[in-house]
């Protein structure tokens, strides 16, 4: 026996008024609705599937680390929620023989939209926040004992695809959209846009994707996009640039390698990399690249990520001499740590082989035993993608130290505290109320960051950690209801209104459907109103060609014509007799078919040889009687001097000694005259019109 263990949908069982419903508008939803959903719907599929590929929305990140009023004690800015449209502030306090302690409760701040990039940078001792969303971006000003004051909020009509804070002047910052233009905004000076191409730089590709970040110049720009990565001189003429880095053989790219990302680290220590040279990252590889010397990559290196990598944090280095580490993180969650070494007068280079972080997943098979249904939600857990990463490393007398901390899209905050002989992970949660945080740190798991690394290991107390935070994430939530039909009450509309005496029962009828809350049927409206006939037009003069036709379309054309003969028969009327051409003309063809003979040989004349007179139609019969009462003498003058004009022989006799007796005898006995004698050749009759 199968038994079907699966969660059944609660819209199985509709109810019967959404049936009703559904019967009646199914016309109309057929029709309208189903085109309209399956263009949506189309959409949606499109824009899924281009974010199964590289979704580009969390470019640069949404976590970062803001100092303190310590050195010790810093703030992380993330988002939160289910849409990440709320800005959370959560205090830490680091130190280096404990784990991270978090202060207090977060601050928040309710934002229109999600959350997509959030910077920070501090100059000349003011530290500054901007956050990008889809539509929109916004600057803040974070004081070290007071809540971030708002500076400004900028709507970005075409979508923002990029926003980064300058290294040399407090309050500047660079905007791109997907529409190719680069603005710098500052608060007090407003928006100013300094370059604008909606084409890609090398060869064209479908994505709108833009990039703009600062360079070691205070006026210079670097502008990127899929294909390569420009130079904009803000304060020249409009299009100029140099190239700084292009996809394609210079660099040794691999085919279909595109670029990621591109980022200028800052005004790094001169001892260790000098302050020219930028990151830029594709989905296979690693560059820096100095400003110095474009199109010349300074360092290539194959990072082998499987997800593309779209964060990445330099830190400055622990010591004189020491060299810089770089984090490298994908948005499956896996880092990597680069130690980037390199003066003024050298090549950047890397110093030691390159190290992998403990991911997320990793610390799967350190918690206890669990059931298959709570390890798949806890494995789905860990599996979210990563969308942010934060670096923070404070002074310390003793060895130094670092924290790593990743933001995935479910709302968790991880942790990684590095030392820098030995590597000790670890992770916990720090998200918003509604997910797990419990007060206490969580689990810590001490491995090597190897490929090849011991199952983790954890202390008693770490394991009532991770039992506490396991307890707060698993939870059941209670059943959701059952979804029904949505109800409509009029009751509170209908004790407004104040009744009005209306004679009959039909509107007391109507009122008791409304208040039941049930379908108006036939016998709740009564009987429906006649409708009234609309008004006749008014006659106009009389028009006999009108009315014929209109008799004629609707099928009584004989019962017109006998009415109109009923008048015309009326004593005391005259009746206008109408022009009949059709009768005449219909004699004229008759003759003209009778005297007119093939050019080929015929037989000798005979008077036994009569022609046929041709057979009149009854509508042409009609006609000739109506135009046989009136006078013949004017036809038959007519006719005389058309029969005039024909090119006749000479045996034939002329038309004024025909009789005049209606039957045309005399068409029939002139008839054989024209045939030919034998011997002879046949007359041609020259074509003419008739009337």
């Amino acid at each position: 026996m199968v038994v079907d263990s699966l969660p059944r949908c609660p819209w199985a069982h509709l109810s019967h008024r959404l049936r009703r419903f559904a019967i009646v508008g199914g016309p109309v939803l057929g029709k309208s609705v189903s085109s309209l959903l399956g263009r949506l719907l189309h959409e949606e599929l499109a824009t899924r599937w281009e974010q199964l590929l590289l979704d580009e929305a969390f470019t640069g990140g949404t976590l970062a680390w803001l100092p303190g009023r310590t050195p010790q004690v810093g703030q992380l800015v993330y988002p939160a929620g289910g849409a990440l449209d709320r800005l959370r502030f959560q205090e830490v306090s680091l130190t280096s023989g404990s784990d991270p302690q978090v202060l207090g409760d977060p601050g928040c701040i309710q934002l229109q939209g999600p959350v997509r990039q959030v910077v920070t940078n501090t100059v000349q001792g003011e530290t500054l926040l901007a956050v990008r969303s889809d539509y929109h971006c916004a600057v803040w000003k974070v004081r070290r004992q007071r809540r971030p004051a708002p500076l400004q909020v900028l709507r970005v009509a075409k979508g923002a695809t990029g926003i980064s804070l300058s290294p040399h002047l407090p309050g500047e910052l660079a905007i791109c959209s997907r529409s190719g233009a680069v603005c710098l905004w500052t608060p007090q000076d407003g928006l100013q846009q300094v370059y604008k191409d909606p084409e890609t730089l090398v060869f064209r590709d479908p994505s709108p994707w833009r990039w703009a970040d600062f360079t070691a110049h205070p006026r210079v720009l670097t502008v990127g996009d899929r294909t390569g990565v420009k130079m904009v001189d803000t304060q020249g003429p409009p299009g100029c640039g140099l190239l700084l880095f292009r996809a394609g053989a210079e660099a040794s790219c691999q085919k279909g390698e595109r670029v990621l990302l591109t980022q200028y680290p800052g005004q790094c220590s001169p001892e260790s990399l000098p302050p020219t040279l930028h990151l830029i990252c594709t989905q296979f590889s690693l560059y820096l690249v100095d400003e110095r010397l474009p199109l010349v990559p300074m360092l290539k290196w194959n990072h082998d990520l499987p997800s593309p990598a779209l964060l990445a944090r330099l830190l400055p280095p622990a010591g004189p001499g020491c060299p810089q580490p770089l984090f490298l993180g994908g948005l499956g969650g896996q880092v990597q740590l680069l130690h980037i070494t390199g003066k003024e007068a050298s090549a950047p280079r890397l110093a030691g082989p390159p190290q992998s972080l403990p991911s997320l997943t990793d610390c799967l098979s350190a918690f206890p035993l669990l059931e298959p249904k709570s390890h798949q939600q806890l494995q789905e857990r860990l599996e979210a993608p990563t969308i942010g990463l934060a670096c923070a490393s404070p002074p310390s007398a003793s060895t130094p130290t670092a924290w790593l901390f990743q933001l995935s899209a479910a709302g968790d905050i991880f942790y990684q505290h590095l030392a820098l002989q030995a590597a000790t992970s670890f992770h916990r949660d720090c998200g918003p109320p509604g997910d797990p945080r419990p007060d206490s740190p969580a689990p810590r798991a001490t491995a090597p960051p190897m490929d090849q690394r011991p199952p983790p290991s954890w202390s008693p107390q770490v394991t009532a950690w991770c039992s506490r935070w396991l307890e707060a994430l698993l939870q059941v939530p209670p059943a959701s209801p059952v979804w029904t039909a949505p109800t409509f009450s009029h009751r509170r509309l209908l004790g407004r209104l104040e009744p009005q005496p209306v004679e009959g029962k039909v509107p007391q009828a109507l009122r008791a459907a409304m208040a039941r809350g049930r379908i108006l049927q036939q016998r709740d409206l009564g009987l429906l109103p006649r409708a009234e006939p609309p008004p006749a037009p008014e006659p106009g003069p009389q028009d006999e060609l009108s009315e014929r036709l209109e008799a004629a379309w609707e099928g009584q054309g004989a019962t017109w014509w006998k009415r109109q003969q009923g008048k015309a028969s009326e004593p005391g009327k005259q009746t206008k007799r109408p022009k009949r051409r059709t009768p005449l003309s219909s004699t004229f063809s008759s003759l003209t078919s009778c005297l007119d003979l093939s050019d080929t040989s015929s037989p000798p004349h005979s008077s036994e040889l009569r022609p046929q007179p041709p057979v009149t139609p009854h509508s042409q019969e009609s006609a000739q009687q109506l135009w046989a009462q009136g006078d013949h003498s004017e036809r038959w003058q007519t006719l005389g001097d058309y029969m005039a004009e024909l090119p006749l022989t000479k045996g034939t006799p002329p038309l004024g000694h025909v009789p005049t007796p209606p039957s045309q005898a005399s068409s029939v006995q002139a008839t054989p005259s024209r045939l030919p004698t034998p011997g002879s050749q046949p007359h041609r009759k020259r074509p003419r019109m008739g009337f």
